[in-house]
């Protein structure tokens, strides 16, 4: 079902939630750290002890996470049989609300977490599989 397969779709999708990320997490930085219940020098403690591979393994396992969220979403439409816009923003929201947030508010609770570090990130993963909805959706088969 997946032989012909828009691999460009996926990896612009993939880039495209991911620089999103980087955006959105820059904005609200400070917001997240709160919500995690830590302050900048903290952050920049725990930074400081770390290597470049702790450091940077967390973005690229981010990527990769939002390539194979983007193959999965592109693989839903494929099943679907639908291939547009509408159908890539509607399947990427349909995805993170019976999926993501459910998954992250569970696990978030369990853990103990602020509720508004569930708020934070939620909003990061749906500005993410609507971007990779929209995209993999438009740019189709």
């Amino acid at each position: 079902m997946m032989a012909n397969v828009n691999y460009l779709s996926i990896v612009l999708a993939a880039v495209a939630a991911w620089l999103f990320g980087g955006a959105y997490y820059t904005a609200l930085g400070s917001h997240w750290m709160a919500a995690q219940g830590k302050t900048m020098e903290q952050c920049k403690a725990e930074m400081a002890g770390k290597s470049k591979l702790e450091i940077y393994l967390p973005f690229v396992l981010a990527f990769v996470g939002a390539l194979i969220m983007a193959w999965a979403l592109y693989g839903v439409l494929v099943h679907l049989k639908t291939f547009s816009l509408r159908a890539g923003v509607i399947s990427g929201a349909i995805i993170w609300f019976g999926f993501v947030l459910t998954s992250m508010t569970v696990n978030n609770a369990f853990h103990g977490k602020r509720p508004m570090l569930t708020v934070i990130d939620s909003i990061h993963w749906l500005g993410g599989l609507l971007i990779i909805g929209a995209i993999v959706g438009w740019m189709g088969q």
